[in-house]
């Protein structure tokens, strides 16, 4: 099959059987790959109301189209499960090697049910599957169990994803960390690693992925070059990665100020803005970083053998996490920034929410919600570098306060039964580092994708962020169709396993469909590419209604929406309508808004969701 091995490997931990299950072109078709194949998966096999921590919680690791074929900006993987933090749908991807990496091996996907009585990790190569014993490896760091794992298989080059301590604790904030830097982060996916004793899965491969049309792929890959070559901003995001733009977003309302409620030229200031710009961190840089064909390289490492925190080798902090440790909480300082991604990175919890997390906990604090000594002792003042890091060890220990705070925000707010007014969360899970106030399309995102507050999703605020927007973007009349292309190209790319990143190669007329196009031998043109994308939306919606969340009873919080608005900066008096952009979104699609059941004319439109049909309009 081009594009695929056309298998997928089940492993149930309980019983430790594994089976192989073919698919054909047309699923492909159909659900492209990534969370649509997972989407698909999940609903066929899961019961509803599983819980998101049992042996019934289905485990996805899933590659794109685009995975190991030498598309440039293919090299990103999913996963799925129940997210035991919002209750419902969760997906995640992350760059790096593995998704390539487990293609080579021999499989398309993972998906791992039950539960093990003792830790252990999963070992693919070259389509052999072995559940080996992690005892060992028990309490070991993400970069420690790394290490461990090639020295033990004499595999230098094999690629890992495993959890650290937080996830074995089943942290709701852990996340399962791969290729250094790179996660799966969001929804607590470590947490369901934990739940299941899985510590980490290794694969090795060597076997080829089929392309239907090499040639077109070549063509299409000089193209994204020449077009790189065009784009003013490719080199500097190339030199310094996403944090290029940590201090033109601090200042211009882009990124949140602490928490949310602050304005970034008043109460973080310039000096502290530019203090944690990759342009200045970029003095401990020592080698870039790039993923699986990925011409960019917006990665990078750095060395640290002085000051504070003397952490040696380790990894740049991405944009996500200099904006929740930096203007999030007033912090400047360099050395707490890279000492707390590089906690976040070995114990293998997300930077977004435990930053969020921690900038909840310093308003709680400073407006004497949370005691000094509900906080351990820890004097949590704003910008205190030094109180950042010891509450970030603490939520990654789970030792004393942190264990509660190492559950999120929302779940400590219910824990102290106080503090709810300071949450700044989407259903539950932390916002991440882009402001609906600055670009209001991400109100609808964040409140009412199946995966909430998630900035990789599709929709009018991607492209309000960069300033492309092709109306006034506080103009909320009329903005459904365009936001559900929007949202509907965004699957697309996400599924095939595309890097968002992508957009300094992609000329006017996009890549993504030709590379799915020339990669898979069949025909992908905007027709086709719109109703694979809405189908995968539509399959993530249908797992969430049958698991009783309904887009009523989908949530953000006021502050992020500006009620009440902000009363000075770039964002003043702004106030968000989300509920409008909503109801845009829902009217566009022709789904019930307070249901958010499709209509009939939507399912037959899109094909291939004749289940949802029987699911959802049932013929007495």
């Amino acid at each position: 099959m081009n594009g695929y091995n056309g298998k997928f490997l089940f492993i149930n931990l309980s019983t430790n059987e594994t089976t192989t299950e073919t698919f054909d072109e047309q699923f492909v078709k159909d659900y492209i790959g990534g969370y649509g194949f997972g989407a698909k998966i999940l609903y066929d096999r899961m019961p509803a109301g599983a819980d998101p921590l049992g042996e019934d919680n289905i485990l996805g690791f899933i590659t794109g189209i685009t995975n190991g074929t030498g598309a440039m900006y293919g090299g990103r993987f999913t996963m799925v499960h129940k997210s035991p933090v919002t209750g419902g749908w969760n997906d995640a991807n992350s760059g790096g090697f593995f998704g390539p990496e487990l293609k080579k091996a021999g499989f398309d996907a993972l998906f791992i049910s039950g539960v093990s009585k003792e830790p252990v990790y999963i070992w693919i190569h070259d389509g052999q599957v072995e559940i080996k014993d992690a005892n060992h490896l028990w309490g070991m760091d993400t970069k420690e169990v790394w290490e461990a794992l090639k020295e033990e298989h004499d595999e230098p080059t094999v690629k890992i994803v495993a959890i650290g301590p937080s996830g074995e604790r089943q942290s709701l904030l852990a996340c399962p960390i791969n290729d250094g830097h790179r996660a799966p982060g969001r929804g607590g996916g470590g947490a369901v690693m934990g739940s299941k004793n899985l510590k980490a899965v290794l694969v090795k491969g060597t076997s080829q992925v089929a392309v239907a049309d090499k040639e077109k792929l070549k063509e299409i890959n000089k193209l994204v070059l020449k077009t790189m070559k065009e784009n003013k901003g490719t080199k500097r995001f190339s030199d310094h990665g996403t944090g290029a733009g940590t201090p033109a977003a601090a200042l211009s309302g882009d990124s949140p100020v602490m928490n949310w409620k602050g304005v970034g030229i008043v109460d973080y200031g310039e000096d502290s803005a530019e203090a944690l710009g990759a342009q200045e961190m970029d003095k401990y840089k020592t080698k870039k970083y790039a993923c699986s064909s990925c011409p960019l390289g917006c990665g990078a490492e750095y060395e640290v053998n002085e000051g504070r925190w003397p952490v040696g080798t380790t990894d740049r902090p991405e944009y996500e996490t200099a904006s929740a440790y930096g203007s999030t909480m007033l912090c400047d300082e360099k050395d707490a920034l890279i000492k707390a991604n590089d906690i976040c990175n070995r114990y293998g919890i997300d930077t977004i929410s435990t930053g969020m997390t921690i900038a909840w906990a310093m308003e709680c604090y400073t407006q004497g919600v949370l005691s000094l000594e509900e906080l351990d002792g820890i004097d949590l003042k704003w910008g205190d570098g030094e109180a950042i890091v010891a509450m970030t060890q603490k939520i990654a220990d789970a030792d004393g306060c942190g264990e509660v705070l190492s559950n999120g925000s929302a779940y400590a707010a219910d824990y102290f039964k106080k503090g709810h007014e300071y949450l700044q969360t989407a259903s539950g899970i932390e916002l991440p580092m882009h402001d609906p106030r600055f670009a209001p399309g991400l109100a609808r995102t964040y409140q009412f994708d199946p995966t909430p507050g998630r900035h990789v999703k599709g929709g009018l605020g991607s492209l309000q962020m960069g300033g492309k927007e092709t109306r006034p973007k506080y103009d909320y009349t009329g903005t459904g169709d365009q936001d559900v292309d929007l949202t509907s190209k965004r699957e697309v790319m996400n599924v095939a396993g595309m890097c968002m990143f992508s957009r300094f190669g992609t000329p006017p007329e996009g890549i993504v469909d030709s590379y799915v196009e020339s990669i898979g031998g069949f025909p992908f043109g905007e027709e086709e590419s719109f109703k694979a994308g809405l189908r995968i939306y539509a399959m993530r919606h249908a797992f969430n209604i049958r698991e009783g969340i309904l887009p009523k009873d989908m949530e953000i919080t006021q502050r992020a929406v500006g009620k009440p608005p902000l009363q000075a900066g770039p964002l003043e008096g702004v106030e968000v309508d989300n509920a409008l952009l909503g109801q845009n979104f829902f009217k566009a699609l022709g789904w019930d808004y307070e249901t958010g059941i499709p209509s009939e004319e939507f399912l037959k439109k899109m094909g291939a969701l004749d289940y949802l049909m029987d699911d959802f309009h049932k013929k007495e």
